[in-house]
C-alpha cells in the first residue's frame, strides 16, 4: 500500500524486500502479510501510544513473539519449560 509510515524504514532495518503484485493477485498472494501488518499497526497504536524509533525493533520483537504463540493455549507453560530446559545459557 502508499502508507506514509514505511518511508523511512530503511533507518530501521538491515535488509528491506519489495514484492510488487497486481490487484487480481494481491488477496490471495499476500492476504496473511496484509492481515499481520494490520494487527501490528492496531497492537502498536493501541498498546504504545507513542513510539520511538530507538525501540521499534522491541516493539516488533514482542508481537512476533506474541503471534507465534498465539495458539499454544493451555500448552504455552509446558513449551516454555521446554525452551528453558534446551536453552544453551
Amino acid at each position: 500500500d502508499k502508507s506514509k509510515s514505511y518511508v523511512d524504514i530503511a533507518k530501521h532495518v538491515d535488509t528491506h524486500f519489495t514484492y510488487k503484485s497486481n490487484r487480481n493477485t494481491t488477496s490471495t498472494e499476500l492476504k496473511w502479510v496484509h492481515v499481520v501488518i494490520s494487527n501490528a499497526k492496531r497492537t502498536l497504536l493501541g498498546i504504545y501510544h507513542k513510539i520511538k524509533g530507538k525501540y521499534l525493533q522491541l516493539y516488533l520483537d514482542e508481537f512476533c513473539y506474541k503471534l507465534n504463540r498465539r495458539y499454544f493455549g493451555n500448552r504455552l507453560f509446558e513449551r516454555l519449560t521446554l525452551a528453558v530446559a534446551k536453552s544453551y545459557w
